[in-house]
């Protein structure tokens, strides 16, 4: 079975200064850990999310039965692949780099990864660039299935979708909030189908299992559509830009190369930089090795406190 890779704690632990995770690093969101607290684990959440169904819909301006509540986005990838495999699709198409979940889930189902194909994956911003990688519209124009992935829209500090709203009408996409909230480890997440994807959208739902949400992922989803939180999270990317600036120019100072991005994480190379990572990590620093996203050689940092930038470099500096 081939490993999955991620960023965060691993075997060893959570490191003191962590640039591997692209989460906010402001949070948490006091607001939504405050509900995530207080949520009731002794009971069983309504098994078809009523409430947090409504909830997303107003938030999103859009009719309930698009909304498909999932485990987190990682499930949601498994499911609507195997959803489209069941419909017949036999390949998939994926960006030049990306989250390794969408290659696994193919895998799994024995799809064939092809540059055009039936069902075609995308996330804006993406990981580990923190671009717009793919041409959607020819996707689109194609007729294929496209899932945007929009993980870290929340997070984006410059630049905008390159899909409009009539566009954005014809594709799935798939939001997990615990990133920019800064509450990483509660999982949650939920899709919005196509406007006229209403029948699709009943069939995801019977391949899901009884209560994929757990009382502390309905509440953080909850939050997420409170004005407060969403003002929260507006303040967040403010000072997110600040450290993105400074982190950057710290990085170009220890000789490494900054790739463009538009979230709050980006990409570095240097020579030896991979190699270093391990003695990094003993000095209580963790970056992302790009590997397992089809970057060699290169490392993704996600933006964090000056604090934790001048650990990054007093490490460097004395590995060096």
């Amino acid at each position: 079975m081939n490993a999955r890779v991620h960023g965060g704690p691993g075997r060893d632990g959570a490191a003191r200064f962590d640039f591997s995770t692209n989460a906010n690093a402001c949070g948490p969101c006091p607001q939504a850990l405050a509900a995530v607290q207080a949520a009731d684990a002794t009971r069983y959440p309504d098994p078809a999310a009523t409430r947090l169904r409504a909830a997303l819909a107003a938030f999103h301006g859009i009719a309930v039965e698009r909304i498909v509540p999932a485990a987190s986005a990682s499930e949601f990838i498994f499911r609507i692949t195997a959803w489209a495999a069941r419909g017949g699709v036999r390949q998939v198409a994926l960006p030049a780099h990306a989250y390794g979940d969408y290659a696994h889930a193919a895998a799994a189902w024995g799809l064939a990864i092809a540059q055009e194909a039936e069902l075609a994956w995308a996330c804006e911003p993406s990981s580990p660039l923190g671009q717009a990688e793919r041409p959607l519209q020819e996707c689109i124009a194609a007729g294929a299935t496209v899932v945007l992935d929009r993980a870290y829209e929340p997070l984006r500090l410059s630049g905008a979708c390159s899909l409009h709203d009539a566009s954005l009408e014809r594709v799935w996409q798939l939001w997990s909030p615990n990133k920019a909230l800064g509450l990483a480890g509660v999982r949650g997440a939920y899709a919005i189908a196509p406007a006229t994807g209403a029948a699709a959208a009943e069939e995801l739902e019977a391949l899901a299992p009884s209560w994929p949400l757990g009382a502390h992922g309905m509440a953080m989803l909850l939050a997420w559509c409170e004005e407060g939180v969403q003002q929260w999270v507006q303040d967040s990317r403010a000072t997110l830009r600040s450290w993105k600036s400074r982190q950057q120019a710290l990085c170009r100072d220890l000789g490494w190369r900054v790739e463009p991005s538009d979230a709050n994480f980006f990409v570095a190379s240097a020579p030896t930089l991979v190699d270093a990572l391990p003695r990094l990590r003993r000095h209580g620093v963790q970056l992302r090795d790009c590997a397992s996203f089809g970057l060699p050689g290169h490392v993704r940092l996600g933006v964090q406190t000056p604090e934790a930038q001048d650990a990054l470099a007093r490490a460097w500096q004395e590995l060096a």
